[in-house]
């Protein structure tokens, strides 16, 4: 059994037109002879009757609801969705079968709004699918094992499809949205971006954790245990998009003069933190580290060295942050408003002058660098947010992209 799985997001099930050009894709890969899992979301954005933020929008701040009714209510959206999916399919002469999470096998941890899928037992959704059944599947649910429903953060619904994926190993896991692909820059910033044919897992998780909200970086790290190749899709086009995979066959093949980097991405509503002891006091730095890990504040961006810490916390915790840090007796210095510019490309390494070009292309436009970081795949530029966009076209100007 060839099996393909399709997810879409809420723009793709917002309105009947849209849910038209989902089938199609549905009907397309039956044609090639797939067995489909179709993994939907809540239906459309914010301010549309069914998205997810409009049922949390239902419940006041002051209201008294627990984390376990709330993952209740915001699993309606796809319960809703998958339901009028269904009934359209099967409106086309479809035989389809409409699963919950929970009946999907989808086992999740304790974590209400932030479960993590423990396992998956596919049997239901094999069973169908040897029925010749197309399988609807509620994105961005499950159950836990005491039979709880839970949901699993932002992103959910792209983790639900890779992990079905992984689970059934599927041909395919596409993600269908309202774009044709990833681009090399947001092309609402950078005019010039262009639509990437392929991607490594690598690459897309850092495009993906610095800002590119295309797929969520849970999901790629699911497909990536399988090599599971993902398709980055449109709804409203036959295009393939792009595809990530582990890039190892068309890395190889490609020529000597090929770019460097892949593409640029940015993270912003951040805020530079740093923290010296007022005298000299080892260890200062787990205290650090230890203060905002209790307080559950998010760090990112950190360089340590023997005399300071250097990290950002997004705008929303510095206050919290900052007031934890003095309480400790600490000297603490902050840069409001700054943002984070990833240079993603997987010829990164070894690669001598790719730093110094980036330097360069940032002094040109008078964009001060406050601090910097590299992996194998991607260098970290933490600038003023005010230059982000021109740092952003700098750099994609500078390597051609």
């Amino acid at each position: 059994m060839k099996v393909i799985v399709q997810k879409f997001g809420g723009t793709s099930v917002s309105s009947r037109s849209m849910r038209e050009k989902a089938v199609m894709h549905i009907e397309a890969a039956l044609e090639e002879g797939y067995s489909v899992v179709v993994v939907v979301s809540a239906m459309g954005r914010i301010g549309e009757p069914y998205a997810t933020d409009t049922l949390l929008s239902l419940v006041r701040a002051d209201d008294t609801v627990s984390a376990r009714d709330m993952d209740l209510l915001m699993s309606c959206g796809e319960t809703i969705s998958a339901v009028i999916f269904g009934s359209m399919l099967r409106g086309r002469g479809h035989e389809v079968t409409v699963l919950t999470g929970a009946q999907a096998g989808m086992i999740t941890s304790n974590e209400f709004g932030n479960a993590r899928i423990a396992k998956i037992d596919p049997e239901r959704i094999v069973k169908e699918l040897k029925n010749n059944h197309i399988v609807v599947v509620t994105g961005f649910q499950g159950m836990t094992h005491d039979g709880e429903t839970t949901t699993l953060g932002r992103g959910g619904s792209d983790t639900s499809a890779t992990a079905l994926g992984v689970a059934l190993d599927a041909e395919f896991i596409d993600i269908f949205t309202d774009v044709d692909g990833i681009m090399t820059a947001d092309p609402n910033i950078v005019e010039g971006a262009r639509r990437l044919s392929h991607l490594t897992y690598t690459e897309i998780a850092n495009f993906a954790s610095q800002g590119a909200k295309v797929i969520h970086p849970r999901a790629v790290e699911l497909a990536m245990q399988k090599n599971i190749p993902i398709r980055v899709r449109s709804t409203e086009s036959n295009d393939l998009g792009t595809l990530v995979t582990s890039g190892m066959h068309f890395l190889e093949a490609r020529p000597a003069n090929d770019k460097i980097l892949t593409g640029v991405a940015h993270s912003s509503r951040l805020t530079q933190i740093k923290v010296r002891a007022k005298t000299k006091r080892p260890g200062f730095q787990n205290l650090v580290f230890r203060s905002m890990a209790e307080n559950d504040i998010s760090v990112d961006f950190f360089n340590v060295t023997p005399e300071e810490v250097v990290y950002t916390v997004p705008n929303n915790h510095v206050s919290q942050a900052v007031n934890t840090l003095l309480a400790l007796d600490l000297e603490v210095e902050t840069i409001a408003n700054v943002a984070k510019v990833a240079a993603v490309g997987a010829g990164i390494h070894g690669v001598p002058g790719v730093m110094a070009r980036i330097v360069e292309a940032l002094t040109d436009q008078d964009i001060e660098i406050l601090q910097s970081a590299d992996s194998n795949t991607t260098i970290w530029c933490l600038v003023h947010e005010a230059d982000m966009a021109n740092a952003l076209r700098a750099i994609h100007d500078k390597f051609n992209l």
